[in-house]
């Protein structure tokens, strides 16, 4: 039955066919009929799986957005990267032509997206119009979860081209085309309309829709809010090309609306903290439980997505945990490794210095890490699945975690009220990278309450911290206009990294492996500081190598391919020369 509610839906917003007495029976009105379908929450609920089938197509988020949105940053890289003239690369290296051969299609990520909307604005005339949302708690949820679902593509919209039309309504005759829109008169919208959703939908757990965190709750709704209030509050580069605020929306109640909204979540005790390996496990886990803390993630099914496939740890061959050979487009920056502290928990979880050969682990090399967050080994370990598929692993993909709602809340009191106020919820993520080392995380502390700009730059390094694999990086130094800083700062310190200077002067040339009792697990010596060389060699492991990022045979070096053009220049993609062609003269990237 939901199969065939699902077809209806979309039968309904192509205008495929005007009745479905082949579907159900409704012989006095067309089941398709607008006042039909959104009256009835059953039949409502097919627009929710509308929207998200856009999502999981995979020219859209599954296997376009996620993999090269957010790549390169002092965080995260393409882990080929070192090919710049590659169309993969360029979506990376800020050089990206509006012809580039992985997104210039008609149905690539920009046309999924705005068929995400268009879905979306159907469902919300149809429910406003519809709808008794006044006295249905179901249809108000439903209403709710679309307008969120709306704002998510309009966000990610945003983040990847800047200025782009203004589609709040469905598609009419005199809309078909419609010009770029000022970011800020979307953002308000967003803002309004996610302000609604929060009357709409209940908190994680109190309600059968929000039992579980692929569907959308009070908290995540409040959690986007405050994303996008920061975003919309801070730097940008605008159609001229100049890096600014906005002219027309307030900084300050921008970031009054992020700490209210975060606020609320903290206050209302529906999401916490869990142990930093233990979210991720209980990701692959694949229990969905809401109220821990994943506040929302994009549903993937078995036979969709691609998060392992591209962004987890590689597997060359075939093995006991994974039918594909795939992992590792993405990795984390070689120098992030080297930027937490030893005893912070989440350095080992979130960067993975092996790949998997014949089911055993093997080093990589100092310029191909992997990203630990997402592991097919976790994934057969934690819900008993050994992917099959030739192409996707079915791994939702995490959009927000308690943490950034801690963070965001950190950044914005400190913005408003000073590092005393924000410190608590700082000092609480800090805790759980350090559950046992009160001192470091004291001292850690004492030091960021110091000044407002103290304070300001410890959350820049803590997010990059927290979230390195998650995507977030690159909205966030583009918004503190810090996007260029950082990564002049990443090419020095792998220029450095790879010569053994500056804060790199102390580690050792190679590191020594050998293979654990287990017969897959690799243990490595050379990789922190303190470790030498002389000690490596006198340990008697049977293998050794040079921890090198760049080796003598490739054309460009790593630090050079990170970037092409100053990364300002070039914050956002162009719109493809497709959808520019069929614009009507309305689309243009200049």
């Amino acid at each position: 039955m939901k199969k065939i509610l699902y077809i209806f839906f979309a039968l309904l917003l192509t205008g495929a066919i005007s009745s479905c007495e082949d579907l159900l029976d409704a012989p006095e009105k067309s089941s398709l009929d607008e006042s039909v379908v959104f009256s009835n929450p059953s039949l409502a609920e097919g627009a929710i799986a509308g929207i998200i089938q856009s999502f999981c197509e995979t020219n859209s988020y599954r296997g376009r957005y996620l993999v090269y949105y957010g790549i390169n940053t002092d965080t995260e890289v393409f882990n080929s990267l070192r090919n710049v003239n590659d169309d993969k690369a360029l979506l990376s290296n800020y050089n990206t032509n509006a012809n580039n051969t992985q997104m210039n299609s008609e149905n690539n990520a920009w046309a999924k997206f705005y068929e995400g909307i268009e879905r979306a604005n159907i469902a919300i005339r149809g429910l406003r119009n519809w709808g008794d949302v006044e006295n249905n708690p179901q249809l108000a949820h439903i209403l709710g979860e679309v307008l969120t679902l709306r704002a998510v593509v309009y966000h990610d919209l945003i983040k990847g081209w800047g200025d782009v039309p203004a589609r709040f309504e469905p598609v009419t005759n005199e809309t078909a085309y419609l010009p770029r829109a000022d970011r800020d008169v979307i953002y308000q919208q967003l803002l309004n309309d996610l302000e609604e959703a929060a009357e709409l939908v209940a908190w994680p757990g109190e309600s059968d829709y929000t039992k579980t965190t692929e569907r959308i709750n009070k908290g995540f709704v409040k959690g986007l809010r405050a994303r996008i209030a920061l975003a919309a509050g801070g730097y940008a580069q605008r159609m001229d090309g100049e890096i600014r605020l906005s002219q027309t929306l307030d900084r300050t109640e921008m970031y009054t609306i992020a700490k209210n909204e975060c606020l609320d979540i903290i206050n209302s005790g529906t999401a916490r903290l869990q142990g930093f390996e233990e979210v991720f496990r209980a990701l692959h886990g694949e229990k969905l439980i809401a109220g821990q803390e994943i506040l929302w993630e994009i549903p993937f099914s078995e036979g969709r997505g691609r998060v392992i496939f591209d962004l987890g740890v590689r597997h060359t061959t075939v093995d006991k945990y994974t039918g594909q050979a795939k992992g590792g487009t993405n990795g984390p920056n070689p120098i992030m490794f080297y930027e937490y502290d030893i005893d912070d928990e989440r350095r080992d979880v979130t960067c993975v210095p092996y790949e998997w050969i014949d089911g055993v682990q093997v080093p990589t090399n100092n310029g191909r890490w992997q990203f630990g967050k997402y592991r097919y080994e976790w994934l057969f370990e934690e819900a008993g699945r050994r992917v099959t598929s030739t192409n996707d692993d079915g791994l939702n993909w995490v959009y927000m975690r308690y943490s950034d709602v801690l963070l965001m809340a950190a950044e914005a009191i400190n913005e408003l009220d000073g590092p005393a106020a924000a410190a608590p919820y700082l000092r609480e993520v800090r805790e759980r990278a350090f559950p046992s080392n009160t001192a470091k995380v004291d001292a850690f502390m004492a030091q960021a309450i110091a000044s407002q700009e103290d304070f300001f730059n410890a959350i820049v390094d803590e997010r990059a911290l927290e979230f390195t694999g998650e995507m977030l990086r690159k909205g966030d130094l583009i918004r503190w206009n810090l996007l260029s800083e950082k990564l002049n700062e990443a090419r020095i310190k792998l220029i450095q990294l790879e010569n053994r200077a500056g804060k790199y002067a102390d580690l050792p040339e190679r590191i020594y492996y050998t293979t654990a009792e287990d017969g897959e697990t690799v243990i490595i010596y050379g990789l922190n500081y303190g470790d030498t060389d002389a000690i490596g060699a006198g340990l008697g492991y049977p293998e050794d190598k040079g921890w090198v990022i760049t080796s003598s045979s490739e054309t460009s070096t790593f630090w050079d391919a990170l970037y092409v053009n100053d990364p300002n220049s070039q914050q956002y993609w162009p719109i493809w020369q497709v959808f520019i062609d069929s614009s009507n003269g309305q689309l243009t990237n200049n």
